[in-house]
């Protein structure tokens, strides 16, 4: 058994850990996505290929972004720029640029003048405009010198489409004349249409890599990983809960593996239980973003007693999904049979499904499709574990119920 002193180490080292606040930036916290890992490996090993990466938020892209120079072979410069939406085609590279310097060695007078070495940013000597040419020509000569991978993160944020533009233009460009630089482009999107829209030029110098959300191994390695640092293991009921309540999303994982395992540290122990993944699940309720919990009381919000809106909202986070994450009002039927012990018929909660779509009920589900083919998604991906954690804790779903529906 740790001593007190020795509790209190963990409650401070717990949070660099399990991080949800942040990516995860350590090759050894780092888990699954092999085959993701292999693709990016796979442009940077092709002369004159760049890759994509795309997929939800919350799936774990810039975790993966943060580790790659550490399976690289060899020394290689890694910038990673954070796009927004004030930036410009020049902002982008001038932000690669200034994490590319270059040493210069000066001589004093004389035999015996000593040696003088300045650092220098590659951004330094840069015009204020550039174009995709000029890029194309830096970096044609910074490649004599290092092995270079850029890394966009956040793509999807620019604002200025004509960014997206110049930026096929400058790929389309390196790829043409052999320049041996990757490139790597992420953001949420569901197919990369959504980050390069029509610039079918450049598609054969892409390598696509979805990123889809984890597997239960996946999500599993993060928990008993990350436990494994702190010398604390978990209980297999408590990991079930877990895996099941992330949803196949890393920072779900993260939130309730951190929020649980400083429950269990709290009662001076070293094995997460049951019990602590409920507390878990109530800190992560209380610290979730603002806007998740707004659109979740927006959607159920009624003065009618007897109102099944949380109910209904709750089946629709239990209800089976297509790959893209879509569900049909027939998929719904049976969770809320399970929550409710009633056999409601479509009818009888169609029109709550077409309110969730709707402004005045936070726009909490995206509708899409005619008439007997609409489908639905949660418009963003963690309303889902949010609803399903939130109805848990409030009664209307209990631990039975979960591991009959495989949560």
């Amino acid at each position: 058994m740790a001593n007190s002193n020795s509790f209190e180490a963990l409650q401070f080292q717990v949070g660099s850990i399990f991080t949800p606040g942040s990516p995860v930036n350590e090759r050894d916290l780092f888990a699954g996505r092999i085959k993701q890992i292999g693709s990016v490996a796979d442009a940077v090993s092709q002369q004159g290929y760049h890759a994509v990466l795309y997929g939800e938020r919350g799936v774990g892209k810039t975790s993966l972004a943060n580790i790659i120079k550490d399976i690289l072979p060899g020394s290689w410069i890694v910038p990673r720029v954070n796009c927004d939406g004030t930036d410009t085609f020049s902002s982008l590279w001038k932000k690669a640029f200034r994490d590319i310097t270059f040493t210069t060695e000066t001589h004093g007078i004389g035999f015996t003048g000593e040696k003088n070495l300045t650092v220098s940013s590659i951004v330094d000597g840069l015009p204020d405009v550039l174009t995709p040419d000029l890029v194309r020509n830096v970096l044609s000569q910074i490649s004599r010198q290092a092995l270079i991978l850029i890394a966009f993160d956040e793509f999807d944020r620019l604002g200025d489409k004509n960014v997206a533009v110049l930026m096929a233009d400058t790929l389309k460009g390196l790829s043409d004349y052999s320049i041996p630089v990757t490139v790597l482009l992420i953001g949420v999107a569901d197919s990369v249409d959504g980050l390069v829209e029509g610039h079918q030029s450049i598609e054969r110098a892409m390598i696509q890599i979805p990123m889809p959300r984890m597997s239960t191994d996946e999500i599993r390695q993060i928990v008993t990983k990350g436990l494994d640092r702190l010398n604390m293991s978990i209980e297999p009921s408590a990991l079930s809960e877990i895996v099941g309540l992330s949803q196949g999303l890393p920072y779900i994982t993260h939130l309730l593996a951190l929020h649980s395992t400083k429950a269990t540290i709290t009662r001076r122990a070293l094995s997460v239980s049951s019990a602590d993944v409920e507390i878990g699940i109530t800190e992560a309720l209380s610290g979730w973003q603002q806007t998740t919990t707004k659109s979740y009381y927006d959607a159920v919000q009624s003065a009618q007693p007897g109102n099944i809106y949380k109910q209904v909202l709750l089946a629709c986070a239990l209800a089976e999904t297509d790959d893209m994450g879509f569900f049909s009002a027939s998929a719904v039927r049976t969770p809320l049979r399970t929550l409710t012990s009633r056999d409601y018929d479509i009818p009888n909660f169609a029109q709550h499904l077409k309110n969730f779509s709707e402004e005045s009920r936070g726009s909490i589900l995206l509708r899409t499709g005619e008439t007997r083919r609409i489908r639905y998604r949660f418009a963003s991906p963690l309303h889902r574990p949010f609803i399903i954690m939130k109805g848990f804790k409030d009664g209307l779903l209990t631990r039975q119920q979960m591991k009959q529906m495989q949560i």
